[in-house]
């Protein structure tokens, strides 16, 4: 298995890094030329991208800039499995309920960017994840989901909130999974993604 972790911006050293405690090969793809040399006569040989945490407008004005948006795009609507934290999920999102822009719009939730205010910008809990049991969660300055369709699984709810939900090979989270790495948490949230591409 080889998957792409998008590193234009954000935490995705922390997702490479759960991604090398689970024995998994991967690429950075900071550029059109990293995706472009995953492909042998036109096909993919990436199984899954990660797009992680960070800024949701500057990687979507990045992944235009780079010529990155359109391949990628194209890429998730032909089924190769992606997982988005936080501002991954925005950029996955078919609607921003707070923002006028969208962006790869794949998924067909609604979001709400840094919808937990000032006061509850970044917060730690536990709670159950659908399949895995109770997980930490770390959220820093989230969203959270708040319109799903009927074609979207909820795997998680903080507070009446959704912050974890999938629609096929798409998965996406409000919080933070590469930042627990204990040995009781042991990667679930990537084991659950590359069960995904297995499946």
């Amino acid at each position: 298995m080889r998957l792409g972790v998008l590193a234009l911006q954000g935490a995705f050293i922390e997702h490479e890094q759960a991604l090398q405690r689970l024995g998994v090969d991967f690429t950075e793809i900071r550029q059109l030329a990293d995706l472009e040399h995953e492909y042998t006569n036109k096909n993919c040989k990436l199984d899954g991208l990660i797009i992680p945490g960070g800024e949701s407008t500057v990687q979507g004005k990045l992944l235009h800039d780079l010529e990155l948006f359109q391949p990628i795009q194209e890429l998730i609507q032909h089924d190769m499995p992606v997982f988005g934290t936080c501002a991954g999920l925005l950029l996955l999102a078919e609607k921003i309920s707070n923002d006028e822009r969208c962006h790869l719009a794949t998924m067909h939730i609604t979001a709400m960017r840094n919808a937990y205010g000032r006061q509850l910008g970044s917060f730690f809990t536990e709670a159950e994840f659908k399949g895995l049991g109770k997980i930490p969660m770390t959220f820093i300055r989230a969203p959270y989901i708040t319109e799903v369709a009927s074609d979207v699984e909820v795997l998680a709810e903080v507070n009446g909130k959704i912050v974890a939900a999938r629609q096929g090979k798409q998965l996406v989270t409000a919080f933070h999974p590469e930042l627990h790495n204990d040995q009781h948490y042991n990667d679930a949230v990537h084991a659950y993604f590359l069960q995904m591409i297995n499946e």
